[in-house]
Protein backbone atom coordinates (compact mmCIF):
# COMPACT_ATOMS: atom_id res chain seq x y z
CA UNK A 1 0.00 0.00 0.00
CA UNK A 2 3.00 2.19 1.02
CA UNK A 3 4.44 1.85 -2.52
CA UNK A 4 1.22 2.39 -3.91
CA UNK A 5 1.18 5.71 -2.22
CA UNK A 6 4.55 7.14 -3.14
CA UNK A 7 3.35 6.21 -7.01
CA UNK A 8 0.27 8.13 -6.87
CA UNK A 9 2.58 11.15 -5.03
CA UNK A 10 5.50 10.86 -7.80
CA UNK A 11 2.63 10.82 -10.58
CA UNK A 12 0.87 13.49 -9.01
CA UNK A 13 3.87 15.99 -8.68
CA UNK A 14 4.67 15.18 -12.71
CA UNK A 15 1.00 16.03 -13.34
CA UNK A 16 1.06 19.11 -11.45
CA UNK A 17 3.60 20.43 -13.58
CA UNK A 18 0.57 20.41 -16.53
CA UNK A 19 -1.64 21.37 -13.75
CA UNK A 20 0.75 24.50 -13.08
CA UNK A 21 0.52 24.99 -17.14
CA UNK A 22 -3.26 24.90 -16.84
CA UNK A 23 -3.38 27.66 -13.65
CA UNK A 24 -1.07 30.24 -15.78
CA UNK A 25 -3.44 29.69 -19.05
CA UNK A 26 -6.90 28.79 -17.18
CA UNK A 27 -6.42 30.98 -14.04
CA UNK A 28 -4.39 33.51 -15.42
CA UNK A 29 -5.24 34.51 -18.80
CA UNK A 30 -8.59 33.30 -19.20
CA UNK A 31 -8.07 31.03 -22.21
CA UNK A 32 -9.04 27.26 -21.65
CA UNK A 33 -6.34 25.99 -23.80
CA UNK A 34 -7.22 22.40 -25.65
CA UNK A 35 -4.21 21.79 -26.77
CA UNK A 36 -2.82 20.33 -23.30
CA UNK A 37 -2.80 17.02 -24.28
CA UNK A 38 -1.31 17.03 -27.58
CA UNK A 39 1.15 19.46 -26.01
CA UNK A 40 1.67 17.30 -23.14
CA UNK A 41 2.07 13.85 -25.78
CA UNK A 42 4.94 16.29 -27.56
CA UNK A 43 7.02 16.86 -24.55
CA UNK A 44 6.88 13.20 -24.13
CA UNK A 45 7.99 12.34 -27.04
CA UNK A 46 10.40 14.83 -28.58
CA UNK A 47 12.08 14.04 -24.64
CA UNK A 48 12.17 10.64 -26.12
CA UNK A 49 13.64 10.77 -29.25
CA UNK A 50 16.83 13.09 -27.78
CA UNK A 51 16.95 10.66 -24.96
CA UNK A 52 17.20 7.61 -27.30
CA UNK A 53 19.89 10.09 -29.25
CA UNK A 54 22.24 9.30 -25.92
CA UNK A 55 21.42 13.09 -24.43
CA UNK A 56 19.25 12.68 -21.44
CA UNK A 57 19.93 16.22 -20.18
CA UNK A 58 19.35 17.88 -23.65
CA UNK A 59 15.81 15.90 -23.54
CA UNK A 60 14.41 18.11 -21.21
CA UNK A 61 15.12 21.28 -23.11
CA UNK A 62 14.56 19.96 -26.14
CA UNK A 63 11.04 19.13 -24.88
CA UNK A 64 10.65 22.87 -23.01
CA UNK A 65 11.29 24.25 -26.62
CA UNK A 66 8.97 21.99 -28.24
CA UNK A 67 5.96 22.96 -25.51
CA UNK A 68 7.28 26.72 -26.01
CA UNK A 69 6.43 26.01 -30.00
CA UNK A 70 2.92 24.61 -29.54
CA UNK A 71 1.73 27.68 -27.59
CA UNK A 72 3.35 29.78 -29.97
CA UNK A 73 0.89 28.19 -32.89
CA UNK A 74 -1.90 28.15 -30.44
CA UNK A 75 -1.59 31.56 -29.69
CA UNK A 76 -0.16 32.50 -33.34
CA UNK A 77 -3.74 31.17 -34.52
CA UNK A 78 -5.77 33.16 -31.66
CA UNK A 79 -4.55 36.31 -32.24
CA UNK A 80 -3.04 36.61 -35.49
CA UNK A 81 -5.59 34.63 -37.66
CA UNK A 82 -8.67 35.47 -35.90
CA UNK A 83 -9.77 31.64 -34.39
CA UNK A 84 -11.33 31.51 -31.39
CA UNK A 85 -9.17 29.95 -28.57
CA UNK A 86 -11.04 26.80 -27.89
CA UNK A 87 -10.95 26.28 -31.77
CA UNK A 88 -7.47 26.80 -31.55
CA UNK A 89 -7.02 24.30 -28.91
CA UNK A 90 -8.98 21.87 -30.29
CA UNK A 91 -6.95 22.47 -34.43
CA UNK A 92 -3.13 21.84 -32.58
CA UNK A 93 -4.56 19.04 -30.53
CA UNK A 94 -5.28 17.28 -33.67
CA UNK A 95 -2.41 18.41 -35.76
CA UNK A 96 -0.62 17.56 -32.67
CA UNK A 97 -1.44 13.51 -33.36
CA UNK A 98 -0.07 13.21 -36.75
CA UNK A 99 3.23 15.38 -35.61
CA UNK A 100 3.82 13.10 -32.67
CA UNK A 101 3.41 10.09 -35.06
CA UNK A 102 5.92 11.25 -37.38
CA UNK A 103 8.64 12.53 -34.45
CA UNK A 104 8.26 8.77 -33.34
CA UNK A 105 9.28 7.46 -36.64
CA UNK A 106 6.15 6.32 -37.98
CA UNK A 107 5.86 4.62 -34.90
CA UNK A 108 3.11 5.03 -32.08
CA UNK A 109 5.53 3.60 -29.47
CA UNK A 110 8.70 3.88 -28.28
CA UNK A 111 10.63 1.74 -25.75
CA UNK A 112 13.12 3.24 -23.54
CA UNK A 113 14.09 0.55 -21.12
CA UNK A 114 17.90 0.87 -22.19
CA UNK A 115 17.67 4.04 -22.95
CA UNK A 116 19.60 6.33 -20.54
CA UNK A 117 17.85 9.06 -18.74
CA UNK A 118 17.91 11.55 -16.32
CA UNK A 119 16.31 9.41 -13.67
CA UNK A 120 19.02 6.31 -14.46
CA UNK A 121 21.55 8.67 -14.07
CA UNK A 122 20.22 9.96 -10.47
CA UNK A 123 19.39 6.51 -9.43
CA UNK A 124 23.48 5.57 -9.77
CA UNK A 125 24.03 8.86 -8.04
CA UNK A 126 21.71 7.92 -4.90
CA UNK A 127 22.56 4.26 -4.92
CA UNK A 128 24.59 4.63 -1.84
CA UNK A 129 22.42 7.18 0.11
CA UNK A 130 19.32 7.02 2.08
CA UNK A 131 17.42 8.90 -0.98
CA UNK A 132 18.32 4.96 -2.68
CA UNK A 133 15.07 4.21 -5.27
CA UNK A 134 13.79 7.46 -4.69
CA UNK A 135 14.92 9.43 -8.07
CA UNK A 136 11.38 9.84 -9.26
CA UNK A 137 10.20 11.68 -6.27
CA UNK A 138 13.29 13.23 -5.83
CA UNK A 139 13.37 15.09 -9.69
CA UNK A 140 9.77 15.54 -9.83
CA UNK A 141 9.92 17.19 -6.63
CA UNK A 142 12.63 19.42 -7.87
CA UNK A 143 10.85 20.30 -11.01
CA UNK A 144 7.79 21.06 -9.13
CA UNK A 145 9.52 23.30 -6.86
CA UNK A 146 11.88 24.95 -9.56
CA UNK A 147 8.43 25.59 -11.61
CA UNK A 148 6.74 26.81 -8.89
CA UNK A 149 9.24 29.30 -7.96
CA UNK A 150 9.72 30.46 -11.36
CA UNK A 151 5.90 31.14 -11.54
CA UNK A 152 5.45 32.95 -8.59
CA UNK A 153 8.32 35.34 -9.73
CA UNK A 154 7.55 36.18 -12.77
CA UNK A 155 3.20 36.61 -11.80
CA UNK A 156 5.03 39.56 -9.80
CA UNK A 157 6.99 41.19 -12.53
CA UNK A 158 5.41 43.89 -14.43
CA UNK A 159 5.26 41.52 -17.77
CA UNK A 160 3.18 38.95 -15.31
CA UNK A 161 1.30 41.76 -13.89
CA UNK A 162 0.62 42.75 -17.29
CA UNK A 163 -0.68 39.14 -18.28
CA UNK A 164 -3.00 38.64 -15.45
CA UNK A 165 -4.44 41.97 -16.30
CA UNK A 166 -4.89 40.64 -19.79
CA UNK A 167 -6.85 38.07 -18.52
CA UNK A 168 -8.92 40.02 -16.01
CA UNK A 169 -9.62 42.98 -18.69
CA UNK A 170 -8.28 42.63 -22.11
CA UNK A 171 -9.61 45.91 -22.67
CA UNK A 172 -8.19 47.58 -20.28
CA UNK A 173 -5.03 46.87 -21.09
CA UNK A 174 -5.09 47.69 -24.37
CA UNK A 175 -6.24 51.12 -23.35
CA UNK A 176 -2.74 51.16 -21.18
CA UNK A 177 -0.86 51.05 -24.06
CA UNK A 178 -0.23 47.04 -23.51
CA UNK A 179 -0.50 44.72 -26.25
CA UNK A 180 -3.05 42.22 -25.01
CA UNK A 181 -1.87 39.59 -27.96
CA UNK A 182 1.69 39.86 -27.27
CA UNK A 183 0.93 38.55 -23.41
CA UNK A 184 -1.17 35.57 -24.50
CA UNK A 185 1.55 34.61 -26.76
CA UNK A 186 4.01 34.75 -23.71
CA UNK A 187 1.22 32.98 -21.44
CA UNK A 188 0.80 30.38 -23.84
CA UNK A 189 4.36 29.54 -24.27
CA UNK A 190 4.89 29.71 -20.95
CA UNK A 191 1.89 27.18 -20.17
CA UNK A 192 3.15 24.98 -23.42
CA UNK A 193 6.88 25.01 -21.95
CA UNK A 194 5.25 23.20 -18.06
CA UNK A 195 3.06 20.87 -20.05
CA UNK A 196 6.42 19.56 -22.41
CA UNK A 197 7.88 18.94 -19.41
CA UNK A 198 5.54 17.36 -17.44
CA UNK A 199 4.73 14.74 -20.53
CA UNK A 200 9.25 14.56 -20.70
CA UNK A 201 9.66 13.64 -17.21
CA UNK A 202 6.68 11.26 -17.54
CA UNK A 203 7.76 9.17 -20.59
CA UNK A 204 11.24 9.35 -18.56
CA UNK A 205 10.07 7.28 -15.59
CA UNK A 206 7.92 5.12 -17.22
CA UNK A 207 10.90 4.65 -19.71
CA UNK A 208 8.17 4.39 -22.42
CA UNK A 209 6.36 6.55 -24.72
CA UNK A 210 2.84 5.63 -26.38
CA UNK A 211 1.12 8.03 -28.42
CA UNK A 212 -2.44 7.81 -26.46
CA UNK A 213 0.12 8.80 -23.62
CA UNK A 214 -1.53 12.44 -22.90
CA UNK A 215 -5.14 11.38 -23.40
CA UNK A 216 -7.21 12.91 -20.84
CA UNK A 217 -4.95 15.01 -19.38
CA UNK A 218 -6.65 18.02 -19.97
CA UNK A 219 -9.78 16.13 -17.86
CA UNK A 220 -6.92 15.20 -14.78
CA UNK A 221 -5.07 18.75 -14.73
CA UNK A 222 -8.70 20.52 -14.87
CA UNK A 223 -10.24 18.44 -12.15
CA UNK A 224 -6.87 18.69 -9.95
CA UNK A 225 -7.05 22.45 -10.59
CA UNK A 226 -10.27 22.77 -9.31
CA UNK A 227 -10.04 20.63 -6.47
CA UNK A 228 -6.57 23.28 -5.39
CA UNK A 229 -9.24 26.46 -5.82
CA UNK A 230 -11.40 24.16 -3.50
CA UNK A 231 -8.31 24.11 -1.05
CA UNK A 232 -7.39 27.82 -1.59
CA UNK A 233 -9.64 30.77 -0.41
CA UNK A 234 -6.92 32.82 -0.46
CA UNK A 235 -6.37 35.24 -3.27
CA UNK A 236 -2.69 34.69 -3.16
CA UNK A 237 -0.62 33.56 -6.32
CA UNK A 238 1.44 31.65 -4.42
CA UNK A 239 -1.22 29.96 -2.06
CA UNK A 240 -3.35 29.26 -5.15
CA UNK A 241 -0.39 27.51 -7.21
CA UNK A 242 0.65 25.49 -4.02
CA UNK A 243 -2.48 24.27 -3.49
CA UNK A 244 -3.02 23.80 -7.30
CA UNK A 245 -0.06 20.94 -6.57
CA UNK A 246 -2.15 19.26 -3.99
CA UNK A 247 -4.83 18.88 -5.27
CA UNK A 248 -3.27 17.41 -8.10
CA UNK A 249 -1.79 14.85 -5.68
CA UNK A 250 -5.45 14.51 -4.00
CA UNK A 251 -6.57 13.25 -7.49
CA UNK A 252 -3.82 10.87 -7.74
CA UNK A 253 -4.41 9.11 -4.76
CA UNK A 254 -8.21 8.93 -5.74
CA UNK A 255 -6.86 6.98 -8.14
CA UNK A 256 -5.05 4.95 -6.12
CA UNK A 257 -8.30 3.88 -4.12
CA UNK A 258 -9.89 3.32 -7.31
CA UNK A 259 -7.50 0.77 -8.72
CA UNK A 260 -7.58 -0.82 -4.92
CA UNK A 261 -11.24 -1.57 -5.14
CA UNK A 262 -10.57 -3.51 -8.18
CA UNK A 263 -12.28 -0.90 -10.29
CA UNK A 264 -11.81 -2.56 -14.12
CA UNK A 265 -9.50 0.62 -15.84
CA UNK A 266 -12.44 1.52 -18.32
CA UNK A 267 -13.89 2.58 -15.07
CA UNK A 268 -11.46 5.65 -14.31
CA UNK A 269 -12.90 7.87 -17.19
CA UNK A 270 -15.92 8.01 -15.37
CA UNK A 271 -14.12 8.31 -11.90
CA UNK A 272 -12.54 11.14 -13.65
CA UNK A 273 -15.66 12.85 -15.01
CA UNK A 274 -16.92 11.98 -11.63
CA UNK A 275 -14.12 14.10 -9.64
CA UNK A 276 -14.14 16.95 -12.06
CA UNK A 277 -18.51 17.09 -11.84
CA UNK A 278 -17.52 17.52 -7.50
CA UNK A 279 -15.11 19.82 -7.96
CA UNK A 280 -16.98 22.28 -10.28
CA UNK A 281 -20.50 21.41 -8.93
CA UNK A 282 -19.05 21.82 -5.08
CA UNK A 283 -18.29 25.46 -4.45
CA UNK A 284 -21.62 26.10 -6.15
CA UNK A 285 -23.86 23.71 -3.87
CA UNK A 286 -21.60 24.88 -1.16
CA UNK A 287 -23.09 28.17 -1.68
CA UNK A 288 -26.93 27.45 -2.25
CA UNK A 289 -27.08 25.00 0.64
CA UNK A 290 -28.66 27.42 3.22
CA UNK A 291 -31.24 28.35 0.06
CA UNK A 292 -32.15 24.46 -0.24
CA UNK A 293 -31.93 23.86 3.48
CA UNK A 294 -34.86 26.86 4.01
CA UNK A 295 -36.79 25.74 1.44
CA UNK A 296 -36.55 21.69 2.33
CA UNK A 297 -37.48 23.18 5.99
CA UNK A 298 -40.61 25.45 4.36
CA UNK A 299 -41.86 22.32 2.71
CA UNK A 300 -41.97 20.14 6.17
CA UNK A 301 -43.45 23.15 7.77
CA UNK A 302 -46.23 23.38 5.15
Amino acid sequence: MSLLIETAVELGLISSLCVLALFLSYSMLNICDLSTDGCFTLGATVGAVVAISNHPYLSILAAIFAGCLSGFITAFLQTKMGIDSLLSGIIVNTAMFSINIAIMGNSSLLNMNKTVTIFTLLKDALSETFLSGKQTLFIALIAVILVLIILNVFLKTRLGIAIRATGNNPAMVKSSSINPEIMITIGLCMSGAFCALSGCLLAQSQKSVNIDIGQGILTISLASLLIGNILSSSSSIRIRSICAVIGTIIFRLVYTFALRLNMPAYMLKLVSSVIVIIAIAGPYLKKNYPLYKRKMEGRKTC
